[in-house]
């Protein structure tokens, strides 16, 4: 690998030994990281390690998030949770669906809106807490007392202006290319999405791992 050459505190050969090890603990003893897959395994190792060598190298910004793209089942959900243990606890995202999310605006109201943005801080401190919304664009946009809104696109608007004035940090996963963002959630979410996230897609030709 590439990353042989580079200074880094880090074994990466090691930790795609480990990855996969725990993989098969949690999905079974079929998991593979599969070698299509090592370049976006790479990123997201750089990135949760907090490895600025290697970020550097491969143009990870540390103080953006993740927007983990590809086809459905090429394991973006599978692969975030995993590495999502080696990062510090400031850094590790809380897992959340937007499905999930969805259903709980149709019970509750507006107040999940500011539930994952402006009251998403570690009690009585000004530290943001780091969300990872899966499956962004499978949610529908949402009837609450005959009101539609699009949670998700709300969210991510507010986590925007927390981000520039608190750092806070976002991930996201989705099947969904650049242009069906846009027409999920708009120009405006679109051009915040360019400077709140890196944009780590899967190769078009990972397979699917449900198989």
């Amino acid at each position: 690998m590439k990353t042989k050459a580079i200074r880094s505190p880090y074994d990466y050969y090691l930790l795609f030994r480990q990855l996969e090890e725990h993989g098969k603990t949690i999905y079974g003893p079929k998991f593979l990281l599969h070698d299509v897959d090592r370049p976006v395994v790479i990123k997201l190792l750089a990135y949760f390690l907090q490895d600025e060598a290697i970020a550097a190298v491969e143009g990870i910004d540390l103080h953006k998030g993740i927007l983990l793209t590809g086809k459905i089942g090429c394991g973006k959900t599978s692969l975030i949770s995993l590495i999502r243990a080696l990062a510090p606890e400031s850094y590790r995202p809380h897992m959340i669906s937007c499905r999930q999310i969805s259903f709980e605006f149709s019970k509750i109201g507006y107040d999940v809106i500011s539930r994952y943005s402006t009251e998403a801080f570690f009690p009585y401190t000004n530290v943001p807490k780091v969300h990872c919304f899966d499956d962004l664009g499978v949610e529908q946009t949402v009837n609450y007392w005959g009101n539609n809104c699009n949670v998700m696109g709300e969210i991510l608007l507010s986590r925007y202006d927390l981000f520039i004035s608190n750092k806070m940090i976002t991930h996201v996963t989705t099947n969904l290319n650049s242009q069906e963002l846009e027409e999920h959630y708009g120009n405006r979410l679109r051009s915040r999405m360019r400077a709140m996230f890196n944009l780590l897609p899967f190769h078009a030709d990972s397979i699917d791992k449900r198989q």
